[in-house]
C-alpha cells in the first residue's frame, strides 16, 4: 500500500500563469529598481535600430548620389601611346568610333560624343569671361542624367539641322541674366556666331569637380561644334546601357572595338561607376556592421547589469524562496520564476527601445520630405537579442535561487 501510495503521489505542476503573476507582483513592489534595470536595454535596443536605420539611410543616399551621376554610363577616351619610348602622332577618338561601337556592341542605348572648345564671352559690366563650350548630342542629356531647369534641351532635329542653339548651366545663367528663366531666348556669341539660349540645366548631384562640366559651361550640338575644330576628333565618347548589370560586359566590348580600330600602341580607357558603386556599398556595410557591434556591446553590458540586479534580488528574497519551497514549489518553478523576471525586464526595456528607435525615423518623415528607411530585420533582431540577453544573463541568478534549501532559506538573516 505504501508503494502504491508513493506511486499515486501527485507533485505540484509548473504553473506559468502563477509564475508570471508572482513576477509582476515583484515588479510592482520594486518599480524603481525595475525601471532602472530596464533602462540599459532601452538604450541598447533603440541604438541597435537607429544604427541599422542610419546605416541603411547613409548607404541609400550614397548610392543614389552615384546613380544620379549615371550608374549605367561608360566614358571612353584616348590616353596616348608610344613606340620604343617615342611619342607617336595622336590617335584620338572620332565620330566613326562612336558609330562603330553602336553597331558592334549589343545593348548600347544612348550615346554622345564630346567635343571641347574654349572661348571668351562678354558679361554685364563690359568684362569678358572664359567659358567652356561642349559639343554633344541630344542623348547626352540622358547619358549624364542632367536636369533641365528652364526651357528645353536641344533635340535630334536641332543636331541634324545644325541649329545654333545652346543650353547653359544654372550658375552661368544667373551670372549673365539673373536667373535661369530669364536666360531662355537670349543670345550668346561664340567666335562671333550668335547662339540662342533655349534652356538651362544642372547636374543632379554635386560631383565635387570630378566632371567635364564646369560652372561656366555651354552645351551646343556637336554638329555645330565641328565648325570650331574642323575635325572629326572628339575628346570623349559617352555611352549608356539600360541595365546596370550589363555595364561590365559593355565596357570590355567597347574597349575591344576601339582598340581594333586604332594602332596597337595607342592606349584607350573605358571607365564606369560600377567599381565606385561596389566600394561605396562595401564601405557603408562595414560602417553599419561596426556600429551594430557597438550596439550589441551596449546590450551585453545591459545584460550584465540585469544579472547583477537579479543576483542581488535573489539574495534579498531568500526567505521568500524558502517559504515558496516549504509550501510545495519545485526547483523548476523557482528557477522559472527568476528566469521569467529577467526575461520580462529585458523584453520590457527592449520593447520601449524598439518604440523609440522606430519613432525617431518616422518623425523625420513628418518634419522633412525625406523618407528614412526602416528595416524590419532590425526590429526582429532587437526582439531576439532582448530575449536572448534575458535568458543568458538571467540563468545564473535563477539557478542560484533554485539551489537554496528550504530550511536554510527560512533561517536566512
Amino acid at each position: 500500500m505504501a508503494i502504491n501510495g508513493n506511486k499515486s503521489r501527485r507533485y505540484p505542476k509548473f504553473a506559468l500563469g502563477e509564475t508570471l503573476s508572482v513576477a509582476l507582483q515583484t515588479f510592482r513592489i520594486g518599480k524603481v529598481r525595475f525601471v532602472l534595470t530596464s533602462l540599459g536595454m532601452v538604450i541598447g535596443t533603440a541604438s541597435l535600430i537607429l544604427v541599422v536605420t542610419i546605416g541603411l539611410t547613409g548607404k541609400q543616399y550614397l548610392l543614389q548620389q552615384i546613380q544620379n551621376i549615371g550608374s549605367n554610363m561608360m566614358i571612353a577616351e584616348y590616353s596616348g601611346g608610344g613606340i620604343y619610348g617615342r611619342d607617336v602622332n595622336s590617335d584620338f577618338l572620332t565620330l566613326d568610333d562612336l558609330n562603330a561601337v553602336r553597331e558592334q556592341v549589343p545593348g548600347i542605348g544612348n550615346a554622345s560624343p564630346l567635343i571641347e572648345y574654349h572661348d571668351r564671352i562678354a558679361v554685364p559690366g563690359g568684362k569678358e569671361r572664359d567659358i567652356l563650350a561642349l559639343g554633344v548630342s541630344w542623348q547626352y542629356l540622358y547619358v549624364r542624367n542632367l536636369e533641365v531647369l528652364s526651357g528645353r534641351f536641344f533635340d535630334d532635329a536641332d543636331t541634324q539641322a545644325r541649329n545654333k542653339v545652346a543650353v547653359i548651366t544654372q550658375k552661368l545663367a544667373a551670372t549673365l541674366y539673373g536667373s535661369p528663366d530669364l536666360a531662355v531666348g537670349q543670345q550668346i556669341k561664340l567666335s562671333g556666331l550668335p547662339f540662342t539660349v533655349i534652356g538651362t540645366f544642372r547636374e543632379r548631384v554635386d560631383t565635387f569637380g570630378q566632371t567635364e562640366i564646369s560652372d561656366d559651361t555651354i552645351l551646343i550640338p556637336y554638329t555645330v561644334a565641328r565648325y570650331f575644330t574642323n575635325s572629326d576628333q572628339v575628346k570623349q565618347l559617352f555611352f549608356s546601357v539600360s541595365d546596370s548589370a550589363e555595364v561590365p560586359r559593355a565596357t570590355q566590348q567597347i574597349l575591344e572595338v576601339l582598340q581594333s580600330r586604332h594602332r596597337p600602341e595607342s592606349i584607350y580607357h573605358v571607365d564606369n561607376l560600377t567599381q565606385l558603386l561596389q566600394v561605396a556599398s562595401q564601405t557603408a556595410n562595414t560602417l553599419t556592421t561596426v556600429l551594430l557591434l557597438i550596439s550589441v556591446l551596449t546590450l551585453i553590458v545591459s545584460g550584465v547589469g540585469i544579472m547583477n540586479i537579479m543576483l542581488a534580488t535573489v539574495n534579498s528574497r531568500v526567505r521568500e524562496i524558502g517559504v515558496r519551497k516549504a509550501v510545495g514549489a519545485t526547483n523548476a518553478e523557482i528557477r522559472a520564476q527568476f528566469l521569467i523576471e529577467a526575461v520580462l525586464i529585458s523584453l520590457a526595456g527592449g520593447t520601449v527601445g524598439i518604440l523609440i528607435g522606430l519613432a525617431l525615423p518616422f518623425s523625420v518623415r513628418f518634419i522633412t520630405n525625406y523618407r528614412v528607411p526602416v528595416s524590419g530585420w532590425s526590429v526582429i533582431i532587437a526582439v531576439l537579442v532582448s530575449s536572448l540577453v534575458g535568458v543568458l544573463f538571467g540563468t545564473a541568478p535563477a539557478a542560484r535561487a533554485a539551489h537554496f534549501q528550504p530550511v536554510e532559506s527560512l533561517r536566512w538573516e
